[in-house]
């Protein structure tokens, strides 16, 4: 039994699919598919069920997972220890990001990473879909806003201020409101669920929410921001998503004096990734790099009039 079969295994049971599994591998289906038939065929027993619709394991498939993950988390953690003692860091990770946050900020951390340390594979997903760490295989992720009671151990790295904004030319036609309460009678762009719910103020000290309604609802911020670019409304917003369209002067801020709460930025990882050296490294490494880095610059006011 060959170890890179077990870590395929283990793949194709996290992603739910050869396909899914290929595609985080960077392998193609069909090897994927091959070397799965040459580990039952090595171990004499059915691991997986195969059809058109998906993928199922059996209960050998499931008590042979259960021993492939302590298999390959030993594996892993005595290469760390080799590593460590060599002063050369090894090792896998497996990292989940939002979109926007990942090409704006992660991005051009990953690459300096790699450079720190070239024995170590990143394997990095970014996408606006909250990413089950445990079931998909994931080491360590970045998430914005609340977290969900689990089991995960989450580290913060900071706080990504608010803007409530729209374009110039929106706010010549319709104004700007005066107040969170105003933003009933504006069209609003919403961004996520958390957008359907209402936006959130500082109003007297307090936090309020404020209703809000529009005609758009996306999962990926810079489609929100297009829009409000684009003159379709007011757009509630990180800052380092506007940012930029704001200092080009394609954007302007609104209710700057009701200072949405900012959202907090995290690292969550499972329990059992917390003795790695790896994840260690790599997120004292983002703490160190992000720590200044989200926090909004100061810009010079636009006047609305």
């Amino acid at each position: 039994m060959q170890l890179e079969d077990v870590r395929i295994f283990v793949a194709t049971v996290n992603a739910g699919s050869f396909t899914a599994a290929a595609d985080q591998l960077q392998q193609s289906k069909q090897y994927v598919s091959r070397r799965m038939a040459s580990l039952e065929e090595t171990l004499g027993v059915r691991l997986l069920v195969r059809n058109t619709r998906k993928l199922t394991v059996t209960d050998l498939g499931r008590e042979f997972y259960d021993h492939a993950q302590r298999i390959l988390e030993a594996v892993s953690n005595a290469e760390e220890a080799i590593s460590e003692r060599h002063g050369v860091l090894h090792g896998a990770l497996r990292i989940s990001a939002p979109l926007s946050f990942g090409t704006r900020h992660l991005s051009p951390l990953i690459i300096e990473f790699m450079k720190l340390h070239p024995r170590v594979q990143l394997n990095v997903e970014l996408s606006d879909r909250r990413s089950d760490l445990i079931g998909e295989g994931f080491d360590l992720a970045l998430r914005i806003g609340p977290l969900a009671d689990s089991t995960l151990i989450a580290a913060s790295l900071g706080d990504l201020p608010m803007t409530a904004c729209c374009s110039p030319a929106y706010a010549k036609r319709y104004g700007v409101p005066a107040s969170p309460g105003d933003l009933a009678r504006h069209t609003c762009l919403l961004y996520g669920k958390e957008g359907t719910t209402g936006w959130e103020f500082v109003i007297d000290g307090n936090r309020q929410m404020c209703d809000v309604k529009g005609m758009l609802v996306a999962n990926n911020g810079e489609l929100v921001r297009d829009a409000a670019v684009a003159d379709s409304g007011i757009a509630l917003l990180p800052y380092f998503i506007v940012g930029p369209a704001i200092e080009d002067g394609k954007l302007i801020p609104v209710l700057e004096s009701f200072a949405p709460p900012p959202l907090r930025l995290s690292a969550v990882y499972p329990q059992h990734r917390q003795g790695s050296l790896a994840m260690r490294t790599f997120l004292s490494f983002l703490q160190e790099r992000l720590a200044g880095t989200v926090v909004r610059p100061r810009v010079q006011r636009v006047r609305h009039d």
